[in-house]
Parts: C-alpha cells; sequence; structure tokens
C-alpha cells in the first residue's frame, strides 16, 4: 500500500512538474520601440501580464521601422510601435492584423537650458526646427523610428533637408543614447515624454524641455498581431491574448498607473 501511494504521490508530481513547466515556457515575441523599453512601461506591465496568463514576453526593442519589419519577416509573434501610418500599411499589405490604438503621449523637444536658438516659449515645433537648424546642433536618432519619422516630417513642413549638414547629428541610436549624445553636445533633439520623465535624472541630463503642447507632436502608440495566414509558426492564439489583455479594461488601468516619481503619467491609456 505504501508502495502504491508512493508511486501515485510521484507520478502527480511529475504531471504537475510537466504542466509548470510547460506553463512557464510559453513565450511570444513582441517587437517594439525602445520609447517603451526606456521608460520602463515594459518592466512595469509585462509582470503583470505573465502572472495573469502564463504567457512570457520576450521584448526586441528598437526604432519602429525596424520593428515593423521584424514582424513583417516572421520574426516576432506581435509589434508595439508608434508610427500609425507604417502601420496601417502593413495591415493593409497583409503582414499584420487585429491592430488597436493602445495609449499616447507626445514628443516634446528637448535643449540646454541657455537655449542658443532661442525657441523657448515658441509654440510651433515647425517654427522652433527653422530657428535651430544652422544656429546649434540637432542630433537625430536617424533609425526610422516613429520619432525619427516625427522628426522628418516636421523637417519636411519646413522646406529644410538637414541629412549632410554640419549642424545635423545623425546617431543610428535608441531614444534614451540619443538623448545623452544630445546632452553631450550641447544641442537640441526630439524626444517622447514617456523616455524623457524615466530617464532625465537617472541619466543626470542637463537639459530640459523648451518646446511642447503643438499638436503635431501628439504620439499614438499601437499594438498589432503578425498574421497566421502569412506565418503558419506565430503564435498567434497568445499574441492575441496579449493584444486583448492591453485594450481592456485591466490593461488600460495597468497603463494609466505607470508614473514617475512625481506622479506624472507617462502614457495615457486609448483604446477604444
Amino acid at each position: 500500500m505504501f508502495k502504491v501511494k508512493r508511486l501515485l504521490a510521484l507520478t502527480l508530481s511529475a504531471v504537475l512538474f510537466t504542466s509548470a513547466s510547460a506553463w512557464a515556457a510559453t513565450e511570444i515575441i513582441c517587437s517594439s520601440t525602445t520609447s517603451t523599453e526606456n521608460s520602463g512601461l515594459f518592466g512595469y506591465l509585462l509582470p503583470l501580464f505573465e502572472k495573469k496568463t502564463g504567457i512570457k514576453v520576450k521584448v526586441v526593442a528598437r526604432g519602429t521601422g525596424a520593428a515593423i519589419e521584424m514582424g513583417k519577416r516572421g520574426d516576432a509573434d506581435v509589434a508595439f510601435v508608434h508610427a500609425k501610418e507604417q502601420e496601417l500599411k502593413a495591415v493593409k499589405e497583409g503582414f499584420f492584423v487585429n491592430r488597436h490604438d493602445v495609449m499616447y503621449n507626445d514628443f516634446v523637444i528637448i535643449g540646454p537650458p541657455d537655449d542658443p536658438a532661442k525657441i523657448k516659449g515658441m509654440k510651433s515645433a515647425a517654427d522652433a526646427f527653422r530657428k535651430i537648424a544652422g544656429s546649434a546642433s540637432f542630433v537625430s536618432r536617424g533609425d526610422n523610428s516613429g520619432t525619427n519619422t516625427k522628426e522628418l516630417a516636421i523637417w519636411k513642413k519646413v522646406g529644410i533637408v538637414p541629412k549632410g549638414q554640419k549642424w545635423y547629428i545623425e546617431v543610428g541610436q535608441g531614444m534614451e543614447k540619443t538623448q545623452r549624445i544630445a546632452n553631450e553636445k550641447r544641442a537640441y533633439t526630439l524626444t517622447d515624454r514617456g523616455t524623457w520623465l524615466a530617464t532625465k535624472d537617472k541619466d543626470k541630463l542637463e537639459m530640459t524641455i523648451l518646446l511642447e503642447g503643438d499638436p503635431i507632436l501628439f504620439n499614438q502608440y499601437g499594438v498589432m498581431a503578425v498574421n497566421p495566414e502569412k506565418y503558419k509558426h506565430v503564435k498567434y492564439k497568445e499574441a492575441m491574448e496579449f493584444v486583448n489583455w492591453l485594450i481592456s479594461k485591466e490593461g488600460q488601468q495597468v497603463i494609466a498607473s505607470y508614473k514617475d516619481k512625481n506622479g506624472n503619467a507617462l502614457f495615457i491609456p486609448n483604446a477604444k
């Protein structure tokens, strides 16, 4: 009888171990922008999602353009990025499905406190860019990210082609590193508010926000699953669990509750 009980106990333990291992082993790949990573948002919300579902999310953070391309190659299961026109185009082309708005914040222009280009107090980002051009240095991410896409759109609006100009520095880096480089060079740059709030004190940046509030600086984030009809190997079911959680009441509340040490919200949820 003792042997039978022991055998049953060992069998039950093996089953539970196997189930737990399978539960813990479920993983999806999320291609995303560096701003969601640099801001600390993923470090805050992913443990909550993983605890609820048992699905681990491996984030590959890069510029939005590269993140979308990663999904288009089938190298990710879901993309969480911030260049809506590019996202909708990729959906229309059949690479992604079920795209949803998730949250937003805004871009801001930061620069040296002494503001050599004298843009402080201006209301138009385009006018500020026009003043910066040639009168001070500007550091660009230069990585086809959502931030870089927005920056280039502003240069286009003012009719200036900055590439190749001595005052224009392309670094091909994520947002936090770009901020550091701009700080070292006493230059201006465009950044998203989430990354700025999360890193300015940690990185001891001697920079300040010099322009904000222009409607053109609105920064929408979206999430979309890689199309399983195009790539049979993607974990569509698990990817959709992540998508649906992000846009659910619970996920939206988690995003809203993520704030810096001064109580400033880094992202505003706006899933429909």
